[in-house]
């Protein structure tokens, strides 16, 4: 795992490093983001791309925190490695439950608007990979765009979970994401999308404690994949309860598309619903 050194803003590589010894960065991406390669030279990364600045800024705010370290997924990630790639989205649930704080920067919040009032419109809220990004870390800050501190996970959690739908309890501690069926997991996703088709699976590896190999090109199949392995992991009837749209006036009545759903999407209208310890049957939430 890569991670920003807070003070020299260098790169530096740990093996396993130490639980709550970094802050991590959540955002969505914008334009001239600094890549893993571009780092190594700091000079032209700072004077070229604008990215650069939220990794100034994250690591500042580490550092008053009294963290040495950072991490960032637009540098941290070798992405011309194919398996330093794959290690990292399939470790990167852990990596943000692990990390001592999770700093969220709302590129798009307004210094001038309240948080509550703002909060619902931010582009943060649309994107696949933040989900997890929420879910995850125990510890959670909120900055607007002048990276003024607004809010924490744990002071606006109701708040937070009547904007995603995920319930308090697992805002409050991931650990209770199993208590939850399958297919309320995947409503979560529902109104959400990812640059590429494939990420729309692999942005909810964490959420279901699912490892798979990543093949970008693979596009829907990607989800499909993710949930048979669900499928082998569970007795979970509820990862069937999802709903197709109406067919087009000019498809064929007996294309029959078989039992899995070709994106969240078409888990939106699931209720909320509890897994039972046993797995095999479900109950409603009261």
């Amino acid at each position: 795992m890569w991670l920003i050194n807070t003070t020299t803003l260098k790169l530096e590589f740990f093996v396993n490093p130490e639980k709550a010894s970094y802050a991590i960065l959540s955002h969505t991406w914008g334009d001239e983001e600094v890549i893993f390669q571009e780092l190594q030279s700091l000079d032209k990364a700072s004077s070229q791309k604008k990215g650069f600045a939220k990794i100034v800024r994250i690591c500042e705010k580490a550092r008053q925190e009294g963290l040495q370290y950072a991490w960032v997924d637009t540098c941290c990630i070798d992405k011309s490695s194919s398996a330093e790639l794959s290690e990292a989205i399939n470790s990167m649930f852990a990596w943000y439950k692990d990390s001592a704080v999770c700093l969220a920067y709302l590129e798009d919040l307004p210094t001038e608007v309240g948080f509550e009032e703002g909060f619902h419109s931010c582009r943060w809220l649309s994107r696949g990979w933040t989900l997890q990004e929420l879910i995850a870390p125990q510890n959670m800050e909120f900055y607007d765009q002048a990276w003024t501190k607004r809010t924490t996970k744990r002071a606006s959690t109701k708040l937070l979970a009547k904007v995603t739908g995920v319930q308090e309890a697992v805002l409050a501690d991931s650990t209770n994401l199993t208590s939850l069926s399958v297919a309320q997991r995947m409503s979560w996703v529902s109104r959400r999308q990812t640059t590429r088709a494939e990420d729309i699976a692999y942005c909810m590896l964490g959420i279901f404690d699912i490892h798979i190999p990543l093949i970008y090109g693979e596009g829907e199949k990607a989800f499909m994949r993710l949930q048979e392995e669900i499928a082998k992991q569970t007795c979970d009837l509820s990862l069937f309860a999802w709903a197709a749209p109406p067919p087009e006036p000019s498809s064929d009545p007996h294309n029959f598309r078989g039992i899995f759903a070709k994106s969240p999407a078409e888990f939106i209208d699931s209720p909320p619903v509890l897994a039972n310890s046993d797995k095999r049957s479900h109950s409603a939430i009261p």
